[in-house]
């Protein structure tokens, strides 16, 4: 790697520093999310449902924005292959693409449920 690249890289990794952060955050606000979904069938406290659906929206709308940026990110290591990379790692480069769309993909697709689903059917998980 040359200068410019390793610093374009730390600049990354920086980012990914608030992403941690972000992520410690998003933690938080899912354990106390658990707790008002368990008030609201445990006491049918609507008032916790009500703040379980928000909170969800909230989580996800947050998670979406970081699996944008990780694709973003893997669109520019896609950009930035040399011809002579080696078969290895331009696979590599590309699936890591394809998992970052995926998860993209799954991120937009558990905020439309958090948003539609009004009885707390489905159980959200996600990583």
């Amino acid at each position: 790697m040359n200068y410019e690249e390793i610093n374009e890289k730390l600049k990354i990794l920086n980012t990914e520093d608030y992403i941690w952060l972000i992520y410690i955050g998003i933690i938080f606000m899912s354990w106390y999310s658990n707790s008002l979904e368990r008030k609201y069938f445990t006491e049918n406290d609507i008032e916790s449902k009500t703040k379980y659906q928000k909170i969800m929206v909230l989580i996800f709308t947050i998670l979406i924005v970081i699996y944008l940026y990780f694709l973003k990110e893997s669109i520019n290591d896609i950009k930035n292959l040399k011809p002579w990379d080696t078969p290895k790692k331009k696979n590599l480069v590309y699936l890591s693409f394809l998992g970052s769309l995926l998860i993209a993909i799954s991120g937009f697709i558990f905020l439309y449920i958090s948003i539609v689903d009004e009885n707390l059917d489905i159980e959200l998980a996600f990583n």
